[in-house]
């Protein structure tokens, strides 16, 4: 989902609009101050060439299996004897319930957390799942953190300081050995840089994982004021854990992993104070004190504790990259992607795909199209214009719906709604518009894939990805269910009209309003968009 957006942070510096491109480039202009382009442009590859520290004498560890007798253990083992091969999946679409699966386990952990993701924010709920993370440790718990080095601008300090902590490790993946001019970086090691760990994994005790579309941030858990991402997450037990748990140790010990040591500036003991005490500061807020409150109060909480929470019972696969692939070396059949393909071409009646950042290249469009005209239904929902945080990677999308409804698929965008939170005497708790951010897909009502996988040309073949295919009638047809109920009242459908021309419908009441050109957005913004979609990026989206 984007190269644009892995090679500068989901293209923040492109921003959403040309006002904010120019913005950008003026304020990076004003950093650079009397530089001269030569100047810098050497100053960039010398940076963006320098060696990366070895990887010689790295500490070695592999997952803990014997963990049976802990309370997660314990508390699963009926249930997993009760269903021999069979795993039991608990889909997270509430952001909240999301967090708190998360802190649920850390605090339920005794012997390991092996937790790999793409993103994690310094934010309230960052800094809270920080702080899970360090009460588990003072209890003796190993936890190894593996975080791709994309979006950790900002995050030194308190990544060094958790690396400095006794029973935690962390580790970069294909890290910035330049800290300050990361954008610059890419100039000298764009091919490297450019490849990205998108996988997104929370394991405790090797008993309990969660996998899905979520990083860790307040727009993933409806706990900002910004953006809110309707997400998907699947809390698993069961045999498909140790096999979460054995792909961890591939990354982990994979080339492109680097112990946070030798990357990071060692921190004092007054900063690592500073950084606990900033943590405490954050976890009285009022804000945070309000939304713990809230997942405290969650039905989800209470299950969980009352141990009845309503596992479904299936056989479920991990697929997954090797992990080779962060540095180009993957084969073609060492891909996610090779799988997927397997699981779409078994469809003989019907798909639905969830996708926010929907960028199906020529060949993806030849291939949907090929499905419809066999008489195979093909629904696919996306982010509008006005919905997607990334306006860039739109443009890869909006040149290939026109052949693809020609071609009997149907196709929603999601509308940029404001989505509900709960309120309290704080205020409210979540935040104001909706982004798409799930991926999900569910062939013939009979079978589910949920992971981190976007349907487009950097899951492909640029970042590294992980996933469950799940066969499960029931979270298919809960699915199926979904477009044909929630998601017309809650996207707009796009058609063609008699000319042959783009229209998006959207139902309001029982009537339909018909708009003739992407709604809620201004001209400048489709000129972005229509502008971007003529240059050769397609590959990078």
């Amino acid at each position: 989902m984007c190269a644009i957006r892995a090679a500068t942070s989901r293209v923040s510096f492109l921003s959403r609009t040309t006002g904010g491109f120019r913005r950008a480039f003026r304020a990076a202009l004003d950093r650079l101050g009397c530089l001269r382009v030569p100047s810098i442009l050497a100053l960039a590859l010398l940076h963006g060439c320098a060696p990366l520290p070895s990887l010689d004498d790295r500490s070695a560890s592999t997952v803990l299996r014997d963990t049976s007798d802990t309370r997660l253990g314990k508390a699963a083992l009926p249930m997993v004897q009760a269903h021999p091969g069979k795993s039991g999946v608990f889909a997270l679409a509430d952001g909240r319930d999301a967090f708190a699966a998360r802190v649920l386990l850390a605090d339920a952990s005794e012997r390991s957390l092996d937790i790999q993701y793409y993103i994690w924010n310094g934010d309230k709920t960052g800094t809270l799942m920080f702080e899970a993370l360090r009460r588990a440790a003072a209890r003796g718990v190993r936890v190894r953190l593996l975080l791709d080095d994309n979006k950790t601008a900002g995050l030194d300090t308190v990544l060094a300081a958790l690396d400095a902590q006794p029973n935690i490790e962390v580790r970069l993946f294909n890290p910035f050995v330049h800290r300050r001019w990361r954008v610059l970086s890419f100039l000298g090691d764009f091919w490297r840089l450019n490849r990205r760990m998108h996988n997104k994994s929370f394991t405790a005790d090797n008993q309990a994982t969660i996998i899905g579309g979520r990083n860790i941030g307040d727009e993933y858990f409806d706990a900002g004021q910004g953006i809110s991402f309707v997400d998907l997450d699947v809390l698993a037990i069961g045999p498909v854990v140790d096999d979460v748990s054995r792909d961890f140790d591939r990354y982990w010990a994979s080339a492109s992993s680097y112990p946070a040591g030798r990357i990071l500036a060692r921190v004092s003991p007054a900063a690592i104070a500073e950084v606990a005490a900033a943590a405490s500061r954050v976890a009285k807020d009022p804000a945070a004190v309000a939304y713990m409150q809230a997942i405290a109060d969650s039905p989800y909480v209470r299950q969980v504790l009352a141990r009845q929470l309503p596992f479904e019972w299936a056989g479920v696969q991990m697929i997954s990259d090797d992990p080779a692939k962060g540095l180009g070396r993957a084969r073609d059949d060492e891909l996610l992607w090779t799988r997927l393909e397997e699981v779409f071409q078994a469809s003989t009646s019907e798909l639905e795909l969830v996708s926010p950042y929907f960028v199906p290249g020529r060949r993806g469009v030849e291939y949907f199209s090929a499905l419809a005209r066999q008489g195979i239904k093909v629904t696919i929902l996306t982010n509008s214009l006005a919905a997607t945080d990334v306006a860039a990677v739109h443009s890869g999308y909006a040149r290939r719906r026109k052949p693809m409804l020609e071609a009997g698929v149907e196709i929603f965008e999601m509308e940029p709604e404001y989505s509900p939170a709960p309120t309290t005497a704080h205020g409210r708790l979540g935040s104001s518009n909706a982004s798409l951010h799930a991926k999900t897909f569910s062939v013939d009502r009979s079978r589910v894939v949920v992971g981190s996988f976007n349907f487009d040309p950097r899951s492909e073949r640029l970042n590294t990805e992980l996933g469950f295919v799940i066969e499960s009638p029931a979270m298919a047809q809960a699915i199926a269910d979904a477009f044909a109920n929630v998601v017309p009242a809650r996207a707009y459908r796009v058609r063609l009209n008699d000319a042959g021309a783009l229209q998006w419908v959207q139902q309001r009441d029982g009537k339909e309003i018909v708009y003739d050109q992407e709604p809620r957005t201004g001209f400048w913004l489709r000129a972005f968009v229509a502008v971007l979609s003529m240059l050769p990026i397609e590959w990078l989206l």
